[in-house]
């Protein structure tokens, strides 16, 4: 009976004690929390004001759960008091929230009562993790601006050398017709004159009027033709990429960000020119933005791109250590890429706004391109060429239905390209 007793009471003790393991794991485990969802927990709520390994708006939160317990003796409950009612908590007199209040200028943290406590445990399991090194080197992507400078037509070059294999092919046929005409005199027995024998080839060729006329006339051809190619380029500065004070990568920005072209330029939906943003638009995001921590490479390091965020916030006039503007701000020397003649008037506004056109259409692959250039050559023929070719945006634009209505009955088109549309005329671009 006793035995059967004990052993009941074993089974007893064994089982209460799997229950306390279990509980007390299921309880680890909630400590611990998720680091993954803890880190868009953090980017989604926290990141705005606080980074893990750097000062901010608020303080950084690199282990700043175990920094609380050691320094301030304070739990996880605290923590959680915090975040879901920081106010409170200073109202209540909490001599260590009264200090970070106090040290932080005043500046209250956001409550965030709807964040649960397991999102709070991921959220400190996130920040708990050991700093990551910076992602390796890749291999450097071209900037482009070689296979920007090149055209659609022929290039000199090729004309070139089709010329030189021209002279030559001309220089073997004479040749050829001297050595012919030597044999075919031998064989009908005709006496060639002594001089004629040993003149040299480039007198037998200055003596021939046929050859040279041709020559000149070949000569004064080829002359125009290089002569014109020079001329119309002068004033074209396509594939033109001047070195930047600070070095601003559109790939990054544009391309590995996505920015909105427009969200920098923001003036070229209701203005003649697109506008230079000022340094104010770059400090919206580099206020928090201190390091760059993309794709690196050998030209392009870490160091390089942290180097340039540097002269940033010395343009801007700002402390990045004490998080705050000292009003010892410098103007950055922007170089200008796209100049297009004063005689030549172009309104950013009609293009991007009312006829759709995208930034690429006349820019190129700007959110491909490191260093920025000059995609197009922006003549007079390439811009008439696309307003030949390209349908003006129509549709859900009220500025075009009573015009286009009229003009397509015109033309008995359903499109309308904006040569159709005037934009052939000269008054249009030169007034």
């Amino acid at each position: 009976m006793k035995k059967v007793i004990h052993r009941k009471l074993s089974k007893n003790i064994l089982g209460l004690g799997l229950i306390i393991l279990l509980v007390f794991t299921a309880s680890l485990s909630a400590q611990e929390g998720d680091p993954a969802k803890g880190k868009s927990l953090f980017n989604a709520n926290c990141a705005a004001c606080h980074q893990l390994d750097k000062k901010m708006t608020g303080p950084a939160l690199r282990n700043v759960e175990a920094r609380l317990a050691d320094e301030q003796g304070l739990d996880r409950a605290w923590i959680y008091d915090w975040v879901h009612n920081s106010s409170g908590l200073i109202k209540s007199g909490d001599a260590y929230a009264n200090k970070v209040y106090n040290e932080y200028a005043g500046a209250a943290m956001t409550a965030f009562p709807q964040l649960s406590e397991k999102d709070i445990d991921d959220i400190l399991a996130y920040t708990a993790e050991v700093k990551k090194e910076a992602p390796t080197a890749v291999a450097a992507a071209g900037t482009g601006a070689e296979a920007g400078a090149t055209t659609g037509g022929v290039s000199n070059e090729l004309v070139l050398a089709a010329l030189a294999v021209l002279f030559a092919l001309l220089a073997v046929g004479l040749v050829l017709v001297n050595k012919t005409l030597r044999r075919f005199a031998e064989a009908q027995g005709v006496e060639l004159p002594e001089e004629t024998k040993r003149m040299p080839l480039w007198k037998a060729f200055v003596k021939n009027q046929f050859l040279m006329l041709v020559s000149a006339i070949f000569l004064l051809l080829a002359g125009a033709y290089f002569i014109y190619g020079y001329l119309m380029q002068v004033g074209i500065d396509q594939g033109y990429q001047p070195v930047q004070p600070i070095h601003f990568s559109h790939k990054i920005h544009a391309g590995d960000n996505g920015i909105d072209c427009k969200y920098c330029h923001s003036s070229a939906r209701v203005s003649k020119t697109s506008g230079i943003p000022s340094v104010n638009v770059c400090m919206n995001c580099h206020k928090s933005i201190y390091e760059y921590n993309g794709e690196t490479s050998a030209e392009y390091t870490k160091e390089f791109y942290d180097d340039q965020i540097k002269k940033l916030y010395a343009a801007a006039g700002w402390d990045d250590a004490n998080q705050k503007y000292t009003g010892d701000s410098q103007p950055v020397k922007w170089v200008r890429i796209h100049n297009l003649p004063d005689f030549v008037y172009f309104n950013h506004s009609q293009h991007v706004s009312v006829a759709g056109v995208e930034c690429q259409t006349c820019h190129g692959p700007v959110e491909t391109m490191e260093v920025m250039y000059q995609h197009a050559p922006l003549t007079m023929g390439w811009c008439i060429d696309c307003h030949r070719t390209t349908n003006v945006k129509v549709e859900d634009n009220a500025y075009y239905e009573k015009i286009h209505e009229e003009l397509s009955k015109k033309y008995g088109v359903e499109k309308l390209t904006a040569a159709q549309m005037g934009g052939l005329e000269c008054g249009k671009c030169h007034y």
